[in-house]
């Protein structure tokens, strides 16, 4: 059994720790779904103000949901629309402070009004994306962006592609 606690410290501490922590779910298993399932978790239990963690994956040219944690999502999200899809379409993170602002945002979840998106890349390949959302304004920064495209990196090296 793998147990995680909510890690504390500066934020740079916290997606060390949830690195960690990664690693150990990952070890010794390369299923790309029940590593994003675990990584999924991990991430909605291991970071306060989260209310949604979960990926979407590239099929044709829609992303397709995968695991998550968090309230029902939307199913299918064309590239280039939203927030996810604008993550895909320009093969970057995005770090959007406010939702409401965001030209084109699916609101999946009304309650979300801040969101990360990072895109999961092979070689430049796209294979999908990364999302979070919190219910807070301004919840997400420069650093999480960061944290969450070490941990998006891990993800890719540590699994088998789909």
């Amino acid at each position: 059994m793998f147990a995680t606690t909510r890690p504390s410290g500066t934020t740079q501490e916290v997606y060390r720790e949830l690195c960690r922590q990664a690693r150990g779910l990952f070890d010794g298993e390369r299923d790309a779904i029940a590593n994003a399932a675990n990584l999924a978790a991990l991430l909605y239990g291991g970071l306060a103000g989260v209310n949604w963690a979960g990926f979407y994956f590239l099929k044709g040219e829609q992303l397709v949901l995968g695991p998550f944690q968090g309230n029902p999502a939307c199913v299918r999200i064309s590239v280039g629309t939203g927030v996810c899809g604008t993550a895909a379409h320009r093969k970057e993170a995005i770090v959007v402070t406010d939702v409401a602002k965001f030209s084109g945002h699916i609101a999946c979840d009304s309650a979300s009004r801040s969101e990360v998106v990072v895109p999961l890349l092979l070689h430049g390949r796209l294979l999908g994306v990364l999302d979070l959302d919190s219910p807070e304004l301004d919840r997400f920064r420069e650093e999480d962006r960061t944290g969450l495209e070490t941990l998006a990196a891990l993800w890719v090296e540590s699994s088998d592609p789909l």
